[in-house]
């Protein structure tokens, strides 16, 4: 690494840091969190003004393990550790109804509001616990935490308790690479053989039955032993939920003294991904692909989304740390360089999150049931993190 990569690198950990705590972290502590009920809002207008009191599940997991997350690797904030708590605590008192199975949506008070067949609830509310306990050392949160994924684990593997999909058989990417997240997080508060399972399954899973030589592209849906279905959604690739695999995957090779066989794949999944994603004439991770390059049908096909972008500044550090080779470097400041020209808002603060395929803003809301205070900041602390590990190496 030469003097002005290392600047680079630098000025990026600086500027992440900086927007953590001056920009991101304020504006939700500020709009978001309900210090009368507890948990979150998310949907908040262009200034943080509520549009709508309902509250997203996953969203209280969500900021429950970024405000731990974020005291436990960049500040010892109290007020963030209390917002922690806050959030778990509205989630264990209002979201999870008698069955086990939590809720998708609730009011502002609690009470529920919408319920989905979808276990991420579940899993977020798994890693905030996780990382709460990691950061108060609480076994009780510990056991928690690992409660709550045995008890994913047994609502995925008991037939007929998550009403399928669709009808036709199949796997998903979604929930077998959130797995390998929310496994590796729980590993690090409590031992439990099930863990270190849990993440070599997810793996193996992926590289045996998503990984698709043919097309050079992971995808999102396939048959129940891996078969390709022609059809829509079984052509479709994601190609920001793919970096996002690719950096668990290389996180897990990291911790494994850079295993070739993880690190392979998760290069493999980053690299394909990249290709697949980054739109050449306007720059950016573009939001569907269709793996024989039919035109993809989801409505936001051809959008510009914050989290992608998010992934793909990860993603990119992870696959330099883990090679040395430059090309990641570059394409890491290509993402850097592309978001922070068109997603920060420089007057209200934090990031827009839906672009056109253009750059222009689609719609100016910071928040909605599906995006808060989770993407943004996990990256700048993981950024920040992975720079300060890439230069003591040098």
């Amino acid at each position: 690494m030469d003097s002005s990569e290392k600047s680079y690198l630098l000025e990026c950990r600086s500027r992440y840091l900086k927007d953590l705590k001056g920009n991101i972290m304020p504006f939700w502590m500020k709009h978001g969190l309900d210090r009368v009920n507890g948990g979150v809002y998310t949907c908040v207008d262009r200034d943080g003004t509520l549009m709508d009191p309902t509250k997203s599940v996953w969203f209280q997991g969500r900021f429950g393990f970024i405000a731990a997350y974020t005291y436990n690797n960049i500040s010892k904030n109290p007020e963030w550790l209390e917002a922690s708590r806050s959030c778990i605590d509205f989630i264990e008192k209002h979201c999870i109804d008698s069955d086990g199975h939590m809720f998708f949506t609730v009011t502002a008070e609690g009470a529920p509001v919408q319920k989905r067949r979808y276990v991420f609830s579940e899993c977020f509310a798994a890693m905030a616990m996780a990382e709460y306990s990691k950061a108060t050392g609480s076994e009780e949160y510990a056991r928690k935490s690992l409660d709550m994924l045995k008890n994913i684990q047994k609502m995925l593997n008991t037939p007929g308790f998550l009403p399928p999909k669709t009808y036709v058989p199949g796997r998903s990417h979604s929930i077998t690479m959130m797995l390998i997240n929310v496994a590796a997080v729980i590993r690090q508060v409590i031992q439990d053989p099930d863990m270190e399972i849990q993440v070599d399954k997810s793996i193996n899973d992926l590289a045996k039955y998503h990984m698709h030589q043919e097309f050079k592209a992971l995808l999102e849906n396939v048959g129940p032993e891996g078969e390709f279905q022609d059809t829509l959604a079984g052509r479709t690739i994601n190609p920001g939920h793919c970096i996002e695999t690719s950096w668990f995957i290389l996180e897990e090779s990291k911790r494994r003294g850079w295993d070739p066989r993880t690190r392979d794949i998760g290069l493999r999944i980053y690299d394909w991904a990249w290709n697949w994603g980054w739109d050449e004439p306007y720059g950016g991770i573009i939001n569907f692909r269709d793996c024989r390059n039919f035109p993809p049908q989801d409505y936001s096909q051809d959008m510009k989304f914050w989290w992608p972008q998010c992934e793909a500044i990860i993603g990119s550090l992870y696959a330099y740390l883990a090679t040395g080779d430059g090309k990641y470097l570059v394409r890491h400041k290509m993402a850097h360089d592309y978001t922070y020209r068109v997603f920060p808002d420089t007057t209200y603060g934090e990031w827009y999150g839906y672009l056109h395929r253009d750059g222009t803003v689609a719609q100016p809301a910071k928040g909605n049931i599906f995006k808060g205070p989770f993407h943004v900041p996990r990256m700048m602390v993981k950024a920040s993190m992975l720079i300060e590990e890439i230069l003591k190496n040098e």
